[in-house]
């Protein structure tokens, strides 16, 4: 049973979450405040935190850094609908997919799911594909973990998708309708900016090579990225 800890103030909609999440097989537990949430996230084992920006105490922003500095458990932040920067500033502070109030139950569950599969699902019937190394990066896939010249660079979960989805087609485009489908679990939308900034967030976290003033990860103008060999 996965344990999902929302933090929200809104006890309406918590209780309506539970309701509709419990009989899908979720352990729910809520808290309605941000330095409470905090709190209860560091020192509590759970797999996944929904998260609200506007919170009493410690907003949610505060909340994810804070808790990024020492997790890397996923978090699915809720956004005021139509909020641009609300959603940049969570995905930038380390959030792995937003939904935007109101939503569709049926929408956070899927949400729900394909953060849950990116995370905790893992390929073991490939030894082979273990451990990656390129250029001064060694890739995990059992930890999912990636470092660069022994240090870990903490990586989301998304952004060790995209690095590894990435890396697997190296020297090639890879589109980013495909890497949406493949990472996210969704159709690419025209105003849905979440893989820019996960990639945005990925460049900063690899650096550049020693020596070299490209980027590891080149946008292709409409069309999606490649990861760079040397």
């Amino acid at each position: 049973m996965n344990r999902i800890l929302i933090i929200d103030d809104d006890e309406d909609l918590c209780e309506l979450i539970s309701e509709y999440l419990s009989p899908e097989g979720f352990e729910i537990k809520t808290v309605h405040e941000g330095e409470r949430g905090l709190q209860k996230a560091l020192t509590e084992a759970v797999d996944l935190i929904i998260l609200d920006v506007m919170l009493p105490k410690k907003n949610g922003f505060d909340v994810l850094r804070e808790l990024r500095q020492t997790s890397k458990v996923p978090v699915l932040m809720l956004t005021a609908r139509g909020d641009d920067m609300e959603r940049i500033v969570g995905l930038e502070s380390g959030a792995d997919d937003y939904l935007a109030k109101p939503f569709n139950p049926r929408e956070l569950l899927a949400r729900i799911r394909a953060i849950l599969r990116r995370v905790y699902s893992v390929d073991e019937g490939d030894p082979a594909f273990e451990k990656i190394n390129v250029d001064d990066l060694e890739i995990s896939m059992s930890a999912r973990s990636a470092k660069r010249e022994g240090e870990d660079l903490n990586l989301t979960s998304v952004e060790f998708d995209l690095l590894t989805a990435l890396i697997k087609d190296a020297g090639r485009i890879v589109k980013k309708e495909d890497l949406s489908r493949k990472v996210l679990e969704r159709d690419l939308s025209p105003f849905d900016r979440s893989l820019d900034m996960h990639i945005s967030n990925l460049r900063k976290k690899l650096g550049k090579r020693s020596g070299e003033d490209e980027e590891r990860i080149k946008t292709i103008r409409s069309v999606g990225y490649i990861y760079t060999v040397l």
